[in-house]
């Protein structure tokens, strides 16, 4: 009998390089069931892009301030669920912040100074979850004031990982990782039987790891300030904003979530590192089969009470 195997796909989808890894004795049918996570991830992009301007994301936007948008039931749920932890988080995580002017934190070369407290204030306006309105009845969903924007960048990977991880497992795989850009999320073993080893980045160098972890049928996502950030008079600024002061938080180098959704660990990285080492980590301990591993700038490394990293 053909022993199993790991079968392994990488290209960019959604904006980012995603790896689909199917374990099977059958590599033409293995295959298959990466092309048919493809097509999955493809569909999501579709849905949620904000590049085109016939998704529904787009048209909500374009039609803020103006009238309700009828979406289909997948969106408006995925909308409802992020608005959930925007309350959940006192809106550090905020699907509106894609109303911020891109010219203030385009975080590149040109970028040599913060702008001004007021400036600032002004550029985040618009950002609030409370004024995203939806109906269940008509499944529409109106964004209250003008030049108001959605987007998921910091819930739509999770998203597309965990419903393409559904779909494989509908179609009879058994085993497999879906890593969006380091938000995965994980299933069954590794063909010895044993589970999946996954590496922590080291956010000081990049393509190595601090630390490794056993898991399987968890998903794990990290935000940090390798990824993009400037550094303006000796000081490194993420390219995570503080949707309440507009600003860009510092402090903190690396978060790392566990649960056992991919959705849920991306759409919480974010607002871990706005709320900062101490409320990022209480917020953790009260929830249920959630952990975290923060590295801050001074390479203090933290843990919510419910895991041990060596």
């Amino acid at each position: 009998m053909p022993k199993n195997n790991i079968h392994s796909k990488s290209l960019r989808l959604m904006g980012n390089r995603f790896t689909i890894s199917v374990v099977s004795n059958d590599k033409i049918w293995a295959e298959k069931q990466i092309d048919t996570a493809i097509t999955e991830i493809s569909r999501i992009e579709k849905l949620l892009t904000t590049f085109s301007d016939d998704s529904q994301t787009s048209q909500i936007n374009e039609n803020a301030g103006v009238k309700p948008i009828k979406v289909e039931k997948e969106v408006f749920e995925l909308i409802k669920r992020s608005l959930r932890i925007s309350s959940l988080t006192d809106g550090a995580f905020d699907i509106t912040y894609g109303s911020i002017d891109k010219r203030f934190w385009n975080f590149d070369k040109e970028m040599t100074a913060l702008p001004d407290a007021e400036t600032a204030k002004q550029a985040v306006r618009l950002i609030d979850y409370r004024k995203v309105i939806l109906d269940d009845e008509n499944q529409t969903v109106f964004l209250k004031e003008a030049g108001m924007r959605i987007g998921f960048g910091g819930i739509g990977k999770g998203y597309a990982a965990e419903q393409t991880k559904r779909v494989l497992i509908q179609n009879g795989v058994k085993s497999g990782i879906v890593n969006a850009a380091g938000d995965l999320t994980t299933w069954g073993n590794q063909p010895n039987g044993k589970p999946w080893t996954i590496a922590i980045a080291d956010p000081d160098t990049q393509n190595s790891a601090f630390s490794h972890l056993n898991i399987s049928g968890v998903a794990v996502a990290t935000s940090g300030n390798y990824e993009k950030y400037v550094i303006i008079d000796g000081k490194k600024y993420s390219h995570t904003i503080d949707p309440k002061t507009g600003f860009p938080v510092s402090g903190i180098k690396s978060v790392t979530i566990l649960c056992t959704d991919a959705e849920i660990a991306d759409a919480m990285a974010t607002p871990v590192t706005v709320l900062g080492v101490e409320a990022g980590l209480s917020l953790i301990n009260q929830m249920q089969q959630m952990a975290c591993i923060i590295i801050d700038d001074n390479n203090n490394v933290y843990t919510s009470n419910n895991i041990k990293i060596s």
